[in-house]
């Protein structure tokens, strides 16, 4: 039987509808910010912008942000490279039918922050996430170029033309793959056993039929748990198109007391 202690936070499986959802940098943060270490390093650090700064290269940011944000509400600023974000420049060049920057015909729900290092915009839309560095000197209606750092084809430009991404009738196994293993870990987390997590996964009546030893359902969570803590542990990086850490490098940081 569960632990009624452990069903406030992560028994609902309601609660994590919104992973389904994210872009890759979203889940990315949703894995980072259960690091205990980076919830340390973000305790430690907050007050001290200097040592923060140093702090969050090591995560794979340009500043700290705050773990107990979950992706709907952080804005973590990661460090450039993923080819997920669109850079926008003023053209200075531009053709007779240039595109032009048109913030308010950017489809979905706008963000604008600035990351430490300038100006980010992100857009999000049922099922879709748009994200843009937008560079100096950009304004409303300039005729802009866009770029970005990913080998298979360019980004549509956000023009008034742009539509709005269709949300899909039904999940992707993709997508409840990191739905489960975000409850798996959390339940994990606050000590929940692994047959307390598949009944909040998969119900009580999957459990009582199939819950053996060697049985599949019981390989299924050991393997998700095993999962989650693997990305928050360093997997989170190649989520957010970041260089794996040298071999070796941070390995005291799990002994830490």
């Amino acid at each position: 039987m569960v632990n009624p202690h452990h069903i406030a936070h992560w028994y609902p499986t309601a609660a994590y509808l919104y992973i389904l959802c994210l872009d890759t940098l979203a889940l990315a943060w949703e894995y980072l910010r259960r690091h205990p270490d980076y919830r340390l390093d973000w305790l430690r650090h907050q007050r001290r912008p200097q040592a923060a700064q140093q702090a969050a290269l090591r995560w794979g940011l340009r500043l700290l942000e705050d773990p107990a944000l979950d992706a709907r509400d952080a804005h973590p600023a990661w460090l450039p490279g993923h080819d997920a974000v669109v850079q926008l420049h003023p053209d200075a060049d531009p053709p007779p039918d240039a595109a032009a920057f048109e913030f308010w015909h950017i489809p979905g729900h706008k963000q604008l922050l600035h990351d430490g290092k300038g100006l980010a915009l992100i857009a999000r839309s049922p099922g879709h996430c748009a994200r843009f560095a937008l560079a100096p000197g950009l304004e409303d209606g300039m005729a802009v170029a866009y770029a970005n750092r990913g080998s298979g084809g360019g980004a549509a430009a956000p023009t008034r033309s742009a539509t709005l991404s269709t949300a899909r009738p039904r999940p992707t196994p993709t997508a409840m793959l990191e739905l489960h293993t975000l409850q798996a870990l959390d339940a994990t987390l606050a000590g929940a056993s692994l047959r307390d997590v598949a009944e909040g996964l998969f119900g009580t009546d999957a459990v009582a039929a199939d819950w053996h030893a060697d049985g599949d359902l019981r390989a299924r969570v050991r393997r998700l748990v095993h999962r989650g803590n693997a990305l928050t542990r360093g997997g989170y990086r190649r989520l957010a198109q970041l260089p794996p850490l040298e071999k070796g490098r941070f390995d005291g940081d799990a002994k830490r007391p």
